[in-house]
């Protein structure tokens, strides 16, 4: 099942997609009220999605909305806390960022990368990436599976990681190089406005077969390939993230990780190649769908 939010008569509210895509439902036609995505998080439970999944198929059309009709916003507009991310989470991503600039990117790999990413409000699909002109010289793309938790995670056994999970989503975890490099941290670099394009929807957990989740993953700038994987090749997955993190602080619900990005970005091309106003940038993953927008 896939989630978004769409405004629609001045109102902003999460929606499910048809099993077509091309219509979105109201969580009332289900008999549920949800004042947003953040609030579906929490209050969905399992047994009421799975409730939703099978009359889904037989829904009358008419009670939903045509999404040409709608404007799509990202899924998780406003997330309640910053995003945690993972840095450095592909080997072949690893040996590129650390050619780069070895004093930033140089890593062991014996233990996981974290840092936080502010989003005052995530870009949808088909909004503008900021160039910020002036402050940012070096602007790269990272295509993304983010990880969105359910219900509150403390000290959460390995094996039990993927009773926490919601669902997931494509976050680009857009970088101005020359600002993360400088302050020798990535907090600043990664965090400024328009940074966190994100969606276009929220794949339900239940609709991907493994966990840790195997998808192919990849980004396409201007239509060129740059990046193409699959989550299988994180380094730290997000059964071994849930369960250490978890031990030293609790994860509410809501908590949005994102799990690092593979080989392929600009710093990594011969010579490098960052992005200008004009470009079109395409994250997609598996299942999840494609996330573009075109850079301001």
């Amino acid at each position: 099942m896939k989630l978004i939010t769409y405004r629609y008569a001045g109102e902003e509210v999460p929606g499910i997609l048809s099993v077509d895509e091309k219509r979105v439902f109201p969580f009332s036609v289900f008999g549920l009220a949800f004042e947003d995505m953040n609030g579906v998080i929490q209050g969905l439970s399992d047994k009421m999605r799975d409730e939703i999944a099978q009359k889904l198929p037989q829904t009358d059309p008419a009670q939903g909305i045509s999404l040409e009709e709608v404007e799509l916003q990202a899924p998780v507009p406003c997330p309640r806390q910053d995003l945690i991310c993972l840095g450095i989470n592909y080997m072949d991503h690893a040996a590129e960022a650390e050619k780069f600039s070895s004093d930033a990117f140089a890593t062991q790999h014996t233990d996981a990368i974290y840092f936080s990413k502010r989003v005052n409000r995530a870009v949808a699909d088909g909004e503008p990436i900021q160039s910020h002109p002036g402050l940012v010289e070096k602007l790269d793309y990272e295509s993304e599976l983010a990880v969105i938790l359910k219900k509150d995670a403390r000290d959460v056994p390995r094996e039990k990681a993927g009773e926490y999970v919601f669902g997931y989503t494509i976050v680009n975890d857009v970088s101005a190089r020359n600002v993360q490099t400088s302050h020798k941290q990535w907090y600043f670099g990664k965090s400024l406005d328009g940074f966190t394009p994100m969606g276009p929807c929220i794949l339900t957990a239940d609709e991907v077969e493994s966990f840790p989740p195997q998808l192919e993953i990849g980004c396409r700038v201007n239509g060129e390939e740059r990046q193409h994987s699959n989550t299988r090749m994180q380094i730290f997955k997000p059964d071994l993230v849930i369960a250490e993190l978890s031990r030293g602080m609790t994860l509410q619900a809501g908590t949005i990780i994102i799990t690092g990005t593979p080989a392929g970005v600009g710093m990594g091309m011969d010579p490098p190649v960052f992005l200008k106003k004009g470009d079109q940038v395409e994250c997609w993953i598996e299942k999840i769908g494609s996330l573009t927008n075109p850079v301001e």
